[in-house]
């Protein structure tokens, strides 16, 4: 099985040959980020998958906020630009939860905090703790959270 890295690079290298500058551009700084992740600590090292994804995720998440901020500014084709490299990055980030889905694991794990003693908004930290592993990757921290507020204040 390659590495999710090792994908990057392959897919990079199919982009440079097929003229795709929207596609070389974006994997290569992804690729920058992963590399810059692997050599940050006290001794280089190579990434896992999970971590390689948490890059990624992190990468698809600025171009979101980066096209939002180029939309507002009334820069649209820069946004779009931005639009169309954070689609580019989902595509290697497991799918999505959808609002229904998240919803439902937000509800059992409220369930589960009140049946060990953990009620109201004090509860927030223990039903993250039992949504966090859960979803892992599937969706964004600040879209969890503000669910499990809005069920813990209901």
């Amino acid at each position: 099985m390659t590495s999710l890295k090792s994908k990057l690079k392959e897919d990079l290298t199919e982009a440079i040959r097929a003229r795709d500058e929207l596609r070389s551009a974006t994997l290569r700084l992804t690729l920058s980020a992963i590399t810059k992740e692997e050599v940050s600590g006290t001794s280089a090292r190579e990434l896992s998958d999970d971590e390689v994804q948490k890059v990624i995720a992190k990468e698809a998440k600025k171009r979101r906020e980066a096209a939002e901020a180029f939309a507002q500014g009334g820069r649209p084709e820069q946004a779009e630009r931005e639009k169309a490299e954070g689609v580019l990055l989902d595509a290697y980030l497991p799918k999505q939860l959808t609002d229904e889905e998240l919803a439902a694991i937000v509800a059992q794990a409220v369930e589960e905090a009140k049946g060990a003693g953990a009620e109201g908004p004090r509860a927030m930290g223990a039903v993250m703790k039992i949504v966090n592993p859960k979803v892992a990757g599937r969706a964004e921290g600040g879209r969890v959270a503000a669910l499990v507020k809005r069920s813990l204040a209901g």
